[in-house]
């Protein structure tokens, strides 16, 4: 089996984390804080907050942002179920805005004309969570000059774009966003096995992510509410997680965060050559926003026909694909907070033609070939 994305572990990552077993830091310790900071440089951001997963980075993001029961947040219908899950854990309202049907990203168009409808209706969003499918970046600028006309939280679900860039710039800068959340799961760009981290250059949303990630607890003196009874003494002074990474992992970030560019080069490539190789065949490939260079965490192609069959054929024929993702809307949770088929439409007939091809690192030109030679003859059959 080829599968649709894989994880890649070097030598150099085994060592890493070796290194840290035989230290005296297994969990909370240096590792963490230098793994903040380097992905912080990367992407020229001023905090990063490493967090368990990227689940936990959209959720504490949410909390952070302020959302309170009877507010909204509005999404993606495209994506994971934990974009619009974190909303639900902070006990308020989600909606989606449909997809462009080139990019698969958030639509600004149809953002624009909700937000003007919101706003006579006064629903408007507390948040809007662009996701950057399968590591293209979202229209953020004209997202930024919406969230100013109608005074959003932007809380950009960067999950599959570590490595890509927006305008020449990292995705991850947060220059038109209030932060940026990553994931590091095996089949992403860079992986900690688990793990996640929030971006931001708002010194209010940093510190209360740290403090959210443990408890709610600190030891700074100048949050607590009297002076220490001593050094053991902490507070709990908000309701926080157990949301925090170890150095094991981040050990193993630090590690692959320096074959970022190697591993992104690849990818890259191999888009190349799946649009050479596809060019002829009767499926749509993945369009480029001019504004955005992909990380390409996905490569994501279009069947107009027979698209189960041909999913199945792969599948039969040893190739891993998968379909990113079911729109949320359609879940059955979701169904019973009142959405329904037909909502999102654009968003619906994506679903019932995209497939994601194998794309990772370790995939090899051969490998490749095998793939683009069982599209043909499902295609055919």
């Amino acid at each position: 089996m080829i599968p649709y994305g894989r994880q890649s572990i070097s030598e150099e990552d085994i060592a890493a984390v070796v290194a840290v077993l035989r230290s005296d830091w297994l969990t909370q310790g240096p590792a963490i804080e230098q793994f903040e900071k380097r992905v912080a440089a990367y992407c020229g951001t001023k905090h990063a907050v490493a967090l368990c997963n990227g689940t936990a980075a959209l959720h504490l993001s949410a909390m952070a942002l302020g959302l309170q029961p009877g507010d909204w947040l509005w999404t993606s219908p495209i994506t994971f179920v934990a974009t619009a899950n974190c909303a639900l854990y902070c006990g308020t309202k989600v909606d989606f805005v449909d997809i462009n049907p080139k990019t698969y990203n958030m639509d600004v168009d149809l953002l624009s004309a909700k937000l003007e409808r919101a706003a006579k209706e006064g629903k408007l969003p507390k948040i809007v969570a662009p996701v950057h499918l399968a590591g293209q970046s979202c229209e953020m600028e004209a997202i930024h000059k919406l969230a100013k006309k109608y005074n959003f939280a932007v809380m950009e679900d960067g999950s599959h774009a570590i490595g890509g860039s927006y305008q020449n710039k990292p995705v991850g800068d947060c220059r038109f966003s209030d932060l940026t959340t990553f994931s590091f799961h095996p089949v992403k760009i860079i992986t900690t096995a688990e793990g996640g981290m929030v971006m931001t250059n708002r010194t209010d949303i940093y510190e209360k992510i740290c403090l959210l990630r443990t408890h709610g607890i600190t030891r700074d003196a100048k949050q607590m509410t009297e002076p220490a009874h001593g050094p053991w003494y902490y507070q709990q002074i908000d309701l926080g997680y157990n949301y925090r990474i170890t150095d094991l992992q981040a050990a193993l970030g630090l590690s692959q965060l320096t074959r970022m560019e190697k591993f992104v080069a690849r990818r890259r490539e191999l888009v190349k050559r799946y649009n050479e190789l596809l060019k002829e065949l009767p499926v749509e490939i993945p369009w480029q926003h001019p504004d955005s260079n992909s990380s390409w965490h996905l490569y994501i192609v279009r069947v107009k026909q027979a698209h189960r069959k041909v999913f199945e054929a792969l599948r039969a024929a040893g190739i891993g694909v998968n379909l990113h993702y079911i729109p949320v809307h359609t879940q059955p949770y979701y169904q019973q907070l009142g959405f329904k088929q037909g909502d999102f439409p654009v968003a619906e007939k994506y679903y019932s033609e995209a497939i994601s091809l194998p794309m990772y690192y370790g995939l090899t030109d051969a490998q490749q070939d095998e793939v683009v030679a069982a599209l043909k003859n499902a295609l055919r059959a």
